[in-house]
């Protein structure tokens, strides 16, 4: 029988009405001030991507959100239009279906950047757990119980698993960073991520 998510077993991270607006307010001026320095740069990534390899340059995949709503997110295609032919998984390091100027891209973030427009319309926040593929999410679920727990916030395009271990980190170190980081949301803690991502980004750490 295959194992269902219960997403209504969610625990929801209550904060003050203060908190949710300032947040929300804060990923909406942020995410369109970054979208609009950042566009030329995406624009150049897209030309490198079309003139390197054919296929779909904008990649779209399905992500289980905020208590469990799936959305539609967005990348700028770093793998092999075929790179998934045999199903579904994670990137491994030095992973050969990467292009030369996915590799580039994956390095400084570029890659993510098309996800500010899922910031803007509220299915994403700048900070918070990074969106699972409904598969990994199963998967993770029936390995972690707790692991459905990271759903009680919006996914982040950053997060403090990523600025502390970035994509070499198990599904349990996931989990334990992200808990940590639901169980103490707070301005501060949101300024702090922020800073320790533009580190990661020009150190170039923890990418694959």
């Amino acid at each position: 029988m295959e194992y269902e998510i219960r997403y209504d077993q969610v625990k929801p991270k209550k904060k003050s009405t203060m908190f949710q607006c300032t947040k929300r307010i804060f990923d909406f001026v942020f995410a369109i001030t970054l979208l609009v320095i950042t566009s030329p740069i995406i624009l150049m990534t897209i030309c490198a991507v079309k003139l390197e390899s054919s296929g779909q340059i904008i990649y779209r995949q399905r992500r289980v959100g905020h208590q469990g709503n799936e959305f539609t997110i967005y990348k700028i295609r770093s793998m092999e239009e075929s790179a998934e032919a045999s199903g579904a998984k994670w990137a491994e390091k030095n992973d050969p279906r990467i292009t030369k100027v996915g590799r580039f891209i994956r390095k400084t973030r570029i890659d993510e950047l098309p996800q500010l427009w899922n910031v803007i319309k509220g299915e994403m926040s700048m900070i918070g757990p990074r969106p699972e593929r409904p598969m990994f999410t199963k998967e993770f679920q029936t390995l972690h119980p707790d692991f459905i727990q990271r759903l009680a916030v919006k996914p982040g395009l950053t997060g403090w698993a990523q600025v502390n271990g970035g994509y070499d980190i198990t599904p349990r170190e996931k989990l334990k960073y992200d808990l940590e980081y639901i169980d103490s949301m707070s301005v501060k803690n949101e300024a702090r991520i922020l800073y320790k991502t533009v580190q990661v980004i020009f150190s170039g750490s923890g990418a694959r």
